[in-house]
């Protein structure tokens, strides 16, 4: 729109209007809004907006930007100043007619009224519309808040859940450690102690036995040479020589005494792996033999391996790799191997009440069988291999194996820990690995790699 159709418009409306450009400059008005500042037409013509307002140039300057980027009415204020001083507010309407372009600057046509002169009904309307508006935008808030504070409660109940749930957990498991700990620790003073007590006199027996057997070999000799110094003997030792049969006990005595060091020799064994099973003066890391550890649970297992199982015991292969001295918690290390060896028999005892036997493999005779293998992987970690030729287990019960108080034996006879403390032993303590695989019928393995030394 020209200022010329603007002043054709503007001439027939009873508004005061005003049609300036985008930097201020007033290109045409009407005869409202020159009536109004008391000045005539021409002599607005030309002028500048900034010169007949009481706003400063920034804010004036600010609306007319608004009003050329709008495509609808900005609403603001401007107050016209008259040449006698006096001041009128007025509500302004601005609306863009000609958008900016780099030909040429943006038209706007700001309708003015004397807010003096509005309707008391539009002010009132106005201050409804703005109260309404902060209400809704109060509300808005309001339920955004109790959106947040719901969102945020239940983050909490959730973390805190969480929490409670890990630390029931932790609690769980340090109860476990320290029951076993304390367990392992009465056991193992129990063992040295049972161990210094009989070791004792079974040291005076086996170091006695040798003379013992000089001095009975000394006085067969002397009776055989009585014997033949002195072959008629009167008849009274004759009918006792008949009596106590002196011929078989010159025979047997070598062999009571044969038996009598094997007896006291596997005492010796048996107290030298109860030691070497709990290693009390081993707390700490410290290279050992593996190979010794499970001997000695074998030892100490020989009870029940030698019980029947349908008229048969349970026989152990070992095959054994070269390993290297692994650093390890040895007490912890050899209790966890005992664990797995004792699940191992239960299994085959189960297996002996069902009357059922598998095969481990094409040529395994068909008795209760436990299979210990081990071998070096690399230069960092060994495996070591337990295996049983049982009734074996469901993938259901295998995927629960590790799990603390889990037990498919009768209430009374398991505690569903000895596996946990395995896996806590060997992953958790030792940085190892422990697997199991399984089929019904099959047999079950246990694999458990070791780190050669677990502060690299």
């Amino acid at each position: 729109m020209t200022p010329e159709q603007f002043l054709e418009l503007a001439r027939v409306l009873p508004e005061p209007l005003l049609l300036v450009d985008g930097e201020g400059h007033v290109l045409a008005t009407n005869k409202p809004i020159a009536d109004i500042l008391s000045l005539r037409r021409q002599e607005l013509q030309g002028r500048m907006l900034f010169d007949l307002v009481d706003e400063s140039p920034h804010d004036v300057t600010k609306y007319l930007q608004a009003c050329s980027s709008s495509r609808a009415m900005v609403i603001g204020t401007l107050t016209l100043c008259k040449n006698d001083g006096q001041k009128i507010i007025c509500r302004s309407q601005g609306a863009v007619i000609q958008p900016w372009s780099p030909e040429s600057s943006a038209l706007i046509l700001l309708r003015l009224e004397n807010r003096a002169t509005a309707s008391n009904n539009f002010i009132l309307l106005n201050k409804k519309i703005d109260e309404l508006a902060k209400e809704i935008q109060r509300r808005k808030q309001a339920e955004a808040a109790l959106v947040k504070a719901n969102e945020d409660l239940e983050i909490r109940v959730e973390e805190r859940t969480t929490a409670f749930k890990a630390a029931q957990k932790e609690l769980q498991i340090t109860q476990i450690q320290l029951i076993q700990a304390e367990k392992m620790s009465s056991l193992g003073q129990m063992v040295a102690g049972v161990a210094h007590e009989i070791n004792n006199p079974v040291s005076f027996i086996a170091g006695n036995l040798y003379h013992a057997n000089e001095y009975t070999e000394d006085l067969l000799e002397l009776v055989q040479l009585y014997q033949q110094y002195f072959p008629d003997t009167p008849l009274e030792i004759q009918e006792q020589i008949e009596i106590i049969d002196l011929d078989f006990i010159i025979q047997d005595l070598t062999q009571l005494f044969h038996s009598m060091k094997v007896g006291t020799e596997r005492i010796q064994e048996i107290v030298k792996s109860l030691r070497n099973f709990s290693r009390l003066d081993e707390a700490e890391l410290k290279q050992v033999n593996i190979h010794e550890g499970i001997d000695s649970a074998l030892v100490i297992l020989e009870h029940r391996l030698q019980a029947t199982h349908d008229s048969r015991i349970i026989q152990v292969i070992k095959e054994y790799g070269k390993l290297p001295k692994v650093t390890c918690y040895s007490s912890q290390l050899n209790q966890a191997l005992m664990n797995i060896l004792t699940n191992a028999i239960d299994a085959l005892e189960d297996t002996s009440i069902n009357g059922r036997w598998s095969k481990i493999n094409s040529t395994t005779e068909d008795y209760p069988l436990i299979k210990i293998s081990t071998e070096v992987i690399d230069e960092k970690w060994i495996v070591i291999k337990i295996a049983d030729n049982g009734s074996g287990m469901s993938e259901q019960v295998r995927s629960k194996l590790f799990d603390p108080f889990f037990t498919t034996k009768p209430v009374g006879k398991g505690t569903g820990l000895g596996l946990f403390v395995s896996y806590q032993i060997i992953v958790e303590k030792h940085r190892g690995e422990i697997s199991c695989s399984s089929t019904p019928g099959k047999g079950t393995e246990f694999i458990v790699k070791m780190p050669v030394n677990i502060v690299d």
